[in-house]
C-alpha cells in the first residue's frame, strides 16, 4: 500500500482540527456531558471510520480495508478496557465530573502523541528484522495470560507507578481542583499544582503501559503503518464520549477481560505463524521460512474478533442480568 506524503499530512491536518474542536468545546463550557451528546459524538466518530474504511477499500482494495476495519475494531476493544482504569482513576482521585473531560482529552492527546512514536519506531524494526514478530507474538500471548489471571476488572487493576508516587511527594498540589485548572493561587500568592495534574499524569502513564499492548497486536493484523496510525485515531479519538456514555455499563462487561484475552493470544498465535512462514533465524529451520505455517487471512481475524468480543458481551450482560434478578439492591460501595 502506497500513501503518498500529502495524504499523511492532510490526516495529521484533519486530526488536529478535530482536536481543536474538542479543546475549544471544553474550554469553553466545562460540563458533564449528557448521553444524548455522548451519543452523538460516539455515532459520529463510528460513521467517520466506517466512512474511512470504505474510502480505502475504494482506492486501496478490499484487503486493506479488512485490514483497516479488524485493526480499529482491536484497537477500540482495547480501548473499552482502558476505560474501566480510567473510572477507577477517576474515582480513586475525586475528579469532579464536569473536570473529567479535560483529563480524558489530554490523556488522549498524550496517547496519540506516544503510540504516535511506538508505531514509527515498530515500522522500523520489521522493516529491519522479520524476527520481531516471535517477540511481539511471545508478548501478546503472556499478555493474554496475564488478563485471564486478573479476571473481572476490579480496583486492583490500577497501581500508582513510581513517577505517580514522586510527583504526589514532591510536587506542591492544593487539596482543591479549582476552576479545573493544572495551577492555582492561593490567598498567600502561592502557586500550587491542583490534583488535576496528578491525574493527568496517571492517565498519561497508563496509556503508555496500555500502548505496549496495542501495537504489537495492530501489527499482527496489519503492517501497513498509515492503518495502524488511522485505526489508532479513530479508535481513540471517540473514547472521551464513550466514557460518559458507557456510564454503569462498563461494571456489566464482567467477561470482557476474558474476550480480549482470547483476542490477544489469537493474535500472538498469529503473529509466531507469520514470523514462522517469512523465517530467517538460522537456528531455526536452518534459516528458511517453515511452510507448513499457515496464514490466516484477514477475513478469519475479522470473524474470530468480532465472534469473541460479541460472546463476551452477550455473557457479561446475561450475568449481570441474573445478577440483578438474584439480588434486586445495588451494592453499597465505601
Amino acid at each position: 500500500m502506497s500513501v503518498s506524503a500529502w495524504v499523511w499530512i492532510a490526516t495529521l491536518v484533519a486530526l488536529v482540527a478535530v482536536l481543536a474542536v474538542d479543546l475549544l468545546i471544553i474550554g469553553r463550557r466545562p460540563h458533564e456531558p449528557s448521553v444524548k451528546e455522548s451519543s452523538r459524538w460516539v455515532a459520529l466518530y463510528v460513521g467517520l471510520a466506517v466512512a474511512f474504511g470504505v474510502g480505502v477499500w475504494i482506492t486501496a482494495g478490499g484487503r486493506y480495508a479488512g485490514e483497516f476495519y479488524t485493526g480499529w475494531l482491536t484497537e477500540y476493544s482495547l480501548s473499552v478496557d482502558n476505560l474501566f482504569v480510567f473510572v477507577i482513576i477517576m474515582g480513586r482521585f475525586a475528579v469532579p465530573r464536569q473536570f473529567q473531560q479535560k483529563v480524558l482529552l489530554i490523556g488522549i492527546v498524550l496517547a496519540l502523541l506516544m503510540r504516535g512514536l511506538f508505531i514509527a519506531a515498530g515500522a522500523a524494526l520489521i522493516s529491519q528484522f522479520s524476527w520481531v514478530f516471535y517477540i511481539f507474538g511471545a508478548f501478546l500471548v503472556y499478555t493474554a495470560i496475564n488478563l485471564l489471571k486478573e479476571g473481572q476488572n476490579d480496583e486492583d487493576d490500577f497501581k500508582e507507578n513510581i513517577l505517580i508516587r514522586w510527583s504526589k511527594k514532591l510536587l506542591p498540589v492544593s487539596s482543591s481542583f479549582g476552576d479545573g485548572r493544572m495551577t492555582v493561587l492561593t490567598q498567600t500568592g502561592k502557586r500550587l499544582f491542583t490534583p488535576l495534574l496528578i491525574v493527568t499524569i496517571a492517565i498519561g502513564t497508563t496509556d503508555l503501559l496500555f500502548a505496549l499492548d496495542s501495537i504489537p497486536a495492530i501489527f499482527g493484523i496489519t503492517k501497513e503503518p498509515y492503518l495502524v496510525f488511522t485505526a489508532n485515531i479513530f479508535a481513540l479519538m471517540g473514547l472521551r464520549q464513550l466514557y460518559f456514555l458507557l456510564g454503569g455499563l462498563l461494571e456489566r462487561l464482567v467477561y470482557l477481560n476474558y474476550g480480549l484475552a482470547a483476542v490477544l493470544a489469537f493474535i500472538g498465535v498469529k503473529l509466531f505463524l507469520e514470523a514462522l512462514h517469512t523465517n530467517s533465524l538460522s537456528f531455526i529451520n536452518g534459516g528458511d521460512g517453515v511452510h507448513w505455517a499457515p496464514e490466516i487471512p484477514i477475513w478469519l481475524s475479522l470473524l474470530v474478533i468480532i465472534g469473541t468480543l460479541g460472546i463476551a458481551t452477550v455473557a457479561s450482560l446475561a450475568k449481570s442480568a441474573r445478577d440483578k434478578k438474584r439480588d434486586p439492591q445495588p451494592a453499597q460501595h465505601p
